[in-house]
């Protein structure tokens, strides 16, 4: 079965895509697999463009958005753009086995073999105007200049992730998409260090660099040592170790790759080595060489990050059910107690721990620190849920020798409300709240309409998932 790519997108869709209230009915399988039907028609036939898709669209279709707006010769890499999308219709062909929802994860297959880099992996938009803003170096001779292949949001993961399943489903007999993948994975294995870590963006295999123990910063690190090219370093940010380790798990499973479970272990390996020295034993958001928090952005510091520590944590549970390896369960006790301590008094944690005194830490609208959360730039998340619990949850399942904690299904009333929800033109419209963080961030107004890749296939994959329980 294929594994949603989220948590690699992290928006407030339960706020800003909430499906209509119905009260409970007994949908029938069949309405179910007629509202994927009409669903489908539309987005294949009205939203897509080469095989592929952006974030957003206006309710007419004239207007679409990846980050920015987009051309009708653009199509967006980053989830929840044309992966998304793609293994959604993939799970609705292994629901129902009909092969209109294959023939869509197809298209959008090839569209980002198109886009694939001279470099193996993918940037975020892929253009197929030659002489478009977006046009990187594709490797099929068809673009030109930029050549860096990125993992940051998620982007060369998704892609990779979409063409290994939709190989599978094709039993590799689509040449073009086969040999992508291939590509891809080992451009990605090339990109991994000696360490196990893997930087943001790769042109090629990466440097050596010692394999060390993080340590805390012996100089200002307010001041020294802002590494220009910081890409190029060993990074969590976004989640990055969950959204890789997802593809090598995928890989292992699909292709039986030893380089790929090998890869995976090294991951797990350099998250317990990149966990920080008492008193904050949990991971900084990025690191350089030497394995010392650094920063990125003008507004991601070196600093112990909440969100990427639960990642990491979560990482090292999905590694250890792969491998049976204790040594990866080793440091989640003492990374949960600093967390619990860390909590702030709402329950959440903050995106950033300064580091050794354990304050959040902050950006003023004009990018100086602080520890206060009042005046923030907007367009950043400075805390993050708390996802503690179930962390501790499966913890205690991988000690008793159980898997990860099953997803409960929606309820009646849930799959009532997205089969109700889909309008007379097969769309799943989304309205705005003013304030609320979109992926891409546009410039919506409040209570503005639009149709969202991310509805479609998270309602597609819901309601594929009540077919196939129904059989």
């Amino acid at each position: 079965m294929i594994n949603p790519i989220a948590p690699a997108v992290r928006l407030a869709l339960a706020l800003v895509f909430a499906t209509p209230a119905f009260a409970a009915e007994n949908v029938s399988p069949a309405e179910a697999k007629a509202t994927m039907q009409r669903a489908t028609v539309f987005f294949r036939t009205k939203a897509a463009s080469h095989g592929g898709y952006v974030y957003y669209y206006s309710p007419d279709l004239t207007r679409r958005w990846g980050e920015g707006k987009a051309t009708p010769e653009q199509i967006w890499v980053q989830p929840p753009g044309t992966p998304t999308v793609g293994l959604a219709f993939l799970k609705a062909f292994e629901a129902t086995g009909d092969s209109f929802y294959l023939d869509g994860a197809r298209e959008a297959a090839e569209a980002l073999a198109y886009g694939q880099l001279a470099s193996g992996g993918w940037a975020n938009c892929v253009d197929f105007d030659p002489k478009g803003s977006h046009v990187s170096q594709y490797r099929n001779g068809k673009g030109r200049g930029r050549n860096y292949s990125t993992l940051d949001d998620g982007i060369s993961q998704g892609a990779l992730r979409l063409l290994m399943h939709a190989d599978r489903a094709l039993k590799s007999k689509h040449q073009g998409i086969h040999e992508a993948s291939e590509v891809a994975r080992k451009a990605l294995l090339a990109a991994q260090f000696a360490s196990g870590a893997f930087p943001q963006v790769w042109s090629g295999p990466v440097p050596a660099a010692p394999v060390v123990k993080a340590q805390y910063p012996d100089y200002d690190w307010q001041t020294e040592n802002r590494v220009k090219d910081y890409w190029d370093m060993p990074t969590l940010n976004d989640d990055l170790a969950g959204s890789v380790s997802r593809v090598l798990l995928d890989a292992w499973e699909i292709y039986k790759d030893e380089r790929c479970r090998a890869a995976l272990a090294r991951l797990g390996d350099f998250l317990i080595l990149a966990q920080m020295p008492e008193p904050q034993p949990a991971w900084a958001q990025q690191y350089d060489l030497k394995m010392r928090p650094i920063w990125a952005r003008k507004f991601e510091p070196p600093a112990i990050a909440g969100r990427e520590s639960m990642d990491a944590l979560e990482t090292l549970l999905r590694i250890h059910r792969l491998t049976g390896d204790a040594k990866y369960l080793e440091p989640i006790p003492r990374a949960l107690a600093y967390l619990k301590r860390s909590l702030l008094p709402d329950g959440r944690l903050s995106r950033y721990y300064e580091l050794k005194t354990n304050k959040p830490l902050y950006m003023t609208s004009d990018y100086k620190l602080t520890h206060d959360d009042a005046n923030v730039p907007q367009h950043y998340g400075w805390k993050t849920e708390s996802r503690i619990d179930s962390i501790e949850a499966a913890l205690t399942a991988a000690k008793s020798g159980k898997g990860a904690p099953a997803t409960p299904p929606l309820t009646a009333a849930q799959i009532t409300g997205i089969v109700r929800g889909l309008d007379a033109e097969g769309r799943w419209m989304s309205t705005y709240t003013a304030g609320t963080m979109l992926v891409g961030q546009p410039k919506f107004q409040a209570d503005e309409k639009f149709i969202a890749s991310e509805v479609f296939s998270r309602n597609l994959e819901a309601l594929s998932e009540f077919v196939a329980r129904s059989r």
